[in-house]
């Protein structure tokens, strides 16, 4: 648990659904693993995407992310649903093209959104450094609260 009272809303029961893998060496296990040595890389084309799923509602106030330079989602879109189908935006962030952990904040644009919970989010990268539309994460973490 961090000072600020949040804690890791990433463990073992959580889902994990990629848009795409460019090969099984780099595939969504090593999103979470924690090791500095595998991450996952998309196949070309964009938008890509990450979709986390809760076994009970959660929620989330801040996630990081360490891309591979040049493999840089630069513009993702952060949405969530609360069990229904329909994903609703919570907020955009910008991340830059560098090899070290970004940290955002989440911000939502409907304050209301995260009053209950989340059951599920996903990171839609819409934008890439690459010129393909790949991108590579070596690592990602969630915080959050338990509502």
């Amino acid at each position: 648990m961090s000072g600020d009272g949040l804690i890791s809303l990433l463990d073992k029961s959580t889902s994990i659904k990629v848009s795409s893998t460019l090969e099984k060496a780099t595939g969504k296990k090593n999103l979470i693993d924690k090791s500095p040595e595998t991450c996952w890389t998309s196949q070309q084309g964009l938008p890509q995407f990450i979709q986390l799923g809760f076994e009970n509602p959660v929620v989330p106030k801040r996630f990081s992310i360490t891309f591979q330079g040049g493999f840089v989602g630069t513009r993702c879109n952060l949405l969530a649903t609360t069990g229904e189908k329909e994903w609703r935006a919570l907020c955009t962030v910008y991340p830059e093209d560098v090899n070290r952990q970004q940290i955002f904040d989440i911000i939502p644009t409907h304050s209301e959104m995260l009053s209950r919970g989340v059951s599920s989010l996903k990171l839609v990268f819409e934008d890439s450094s690459d010129f393909f539309g790949r991108i590579t994460v070596y690592d990602l973490s969630l915080e959050g609260l338990l509502p």
